[in-house]
């Protein structure tokens, strides 16, 4: 069946208008088996996304300018991006270089994961009201990736400090140009460590983390978008479970009294219940409907063990 799209007509000869553009390249995305997820939900914001940000608009300056007709050299370079997108199944934040998260742009590369993560919501709600957001003074992100949940929750506690900690030094390159575009190297350190192996007796008020938990047998399904992505990132053994199990067996040893232990699981939420079936999870809503966050405080995990 031929999709009808509704955009304005390009007269012969003449060029397109930023709206034009958005409104064809949805029509082409529609067109497409491309898949959507890491940033946008929808064919429209993936197009209104790439174009705006390929020529130089701020998302809030995107609405004035549709009108506005593209450049030659700017037609060029978005259909490339377009083409790329695609035939390549690129996700547009590798295209672009840019990711956004909790309200903030971020630099992103493939060497590390396109944040993405639920746990924005639960950062710029300050975590309440699981905790007193005026006693958190130490906050760790365990596989920090690009650094943006570390990032973010510099920005939402102005007077916390932030361990960053990855495994990976390719990601931690990225997290280090985000760090310095928002000037807190004072208040946020990056840390290459195997999860708590290099943090010796550090504890914190919060420990955060989106770990890898996309079981192996589940990577030869998912779309080719997340091909992209470096599997050091994304895929762990042991069911999804392998670093989740490590983190609930080390966490409280790292945790001050009364602190925090807030993990996504993802798919992987059903065998982590069977697993720990003796943990009380707390699993946090989520605007998007999903339930694949837990918290746990540092008594629930003594009290465990």
């Amino acid at each position: 069946m031929t999709r009808r799209y509704r955009f304005p007509v390009i007269q012969e000869g003449a060029r397109p208008t930023v709206g034009q553009y958005i409104y064809q390249t949805e029509a082409r995305f529609l067109d497409s088996d491309i898949f959507y997820g890491h940033g946008t939900m929808a064919a429209l914001d993936e197009a209104a996304w790439l174009v705006g940000s390929a020529i130089g608009l701020a998302p809030d300056q995107l609405d004035e300018a549709l009108e506005r007709e593209l450049a030659a050299s700017e037609i060029d370079r978005l259909d490339t991006l377009v083409r790329r997108r695609i035939d390549g199944r690129i996700p547009v934040a590798y295209l672009l270089n840019e990711a956004w998260f909790a309200g903030h742009r971020f630099y992103i590369d493939e060497r590390a994961l396109i944040p993405r993560s639920l746990i924005a919501e639960y950062i710029l709600e300050h975590f309440q009201p699981w905790i007193d957001e005026d006693r958190v003074h130490s906050v760790l992100d365990l596989c920090t990736g690009s650094g943006c949940i570390a990032i973010a929750i510099a920005l939402e506690f102005p007077r916390a400090h932030v361990d960053a900690a990855d495994i990976s030094a390719d990601a931690l390159t990225v997290a280090v140009k985000n760090l310095e575009a928002y000037s807190l190297d004072d208040r946020v350190e990056l840390i290459q460590s195997d999860l708590f192996d290099a943090l010796e007796d550090r504890c914190y008020d919060i420990i955060v983390s989106n770990p890898p938990y996309v079981p192996p047998s589940s990577m030869p399904g998912l779309p080719e978008e997340y091909k992209h992505e470096p599997a050091l990132a994304l895929v762990a053994e042991d069911n999804g479970l392998e670093l989740v199990a490590r983190i609930l067996a080390q966490a409280a040893g790292h945790l001050n009294d009364g602190g925090l232990l807030i993990v996504e699981v993802g798919e992987s939420r059903e065998a982590l219940e069977q697993r720990f079936s003796h943990l009380p999870f707390t699993w946090l809503g989520h605007e998007s409907g999903e339930e694949t966050v837990f918290l746990l405080n540092r008594a629930d995990l003594i009290g465990a063990n």
